[in-house]
């Protein structure tokens, strides 16, 4: 499976902090076996987030797009909404069942609002920005996204 890997800060983009939660998707999707074709942190612009994964799911360079970060209340967080832009059709229940695994560690969770869905044939998905709550939210979903890819490609 090819992989894209967004993360949605604007103090990763300008090099001010590092990018863990980038880091903590692509060595689980590597461990996986899947292939890391773009990874790139973006400013948190609701306009870039979405024309990036326009552009990636149009020209069929992936087969998965994860972002990390800016799903939560933060008045720059967007990812959600530039996500819901770009897919055809929503998948409510990768981020429903996100936040319900999640909930049983820190009921914080219940502020993520991450989204999924499909553009074409690619599925996207977002994740949390914090590595630790990336790591339990992927490991929990890589299977269920594994399965919904296979699908969406008509294997």
């Amino acid at each position: 499976m090819k992989v894209a890997i967004i993360t949605a800060s604007t103090e990763i983009y300008k090099g001010l902090k590092e990018d863990a939660g980038g880091q903590v998707v692509k060595k689980i999707m590597e461990d996986a076996g899947h292939s890391i074709v773009f990874m790139k942190a973006l400013p948190s612009d609701h306009k870039v987030i979405s024309t990036v994964m326009q552009r990636m799911a149009d020209a069929h360079l992936t087969d998965l797009i994860l972002t990390t970060g800016g799903s939560g209340c933060a008045q720059h967080d967007c990812t959600p909404e530039a996500t819901m832009d770009v897919v055809d059709r929503p998948i409510l229940g990768i981020p429903e069942a996100m936040r319900a695994f999640t909930m049983q560690v820190t009921k914080r969770s219940m502020l993520n609002r991450s989204a999924a869905g499909i553009r074409g044939d690619v599925l996207i998905v977002n994740l949390p920005g914090n590595a630790k709550a990336v790591k339990q939210c992927l490991d929990y979903l890589l299977p269920e996204i594994t399965h919904a890819v296979e699908v969406i490609k008509g294997e």
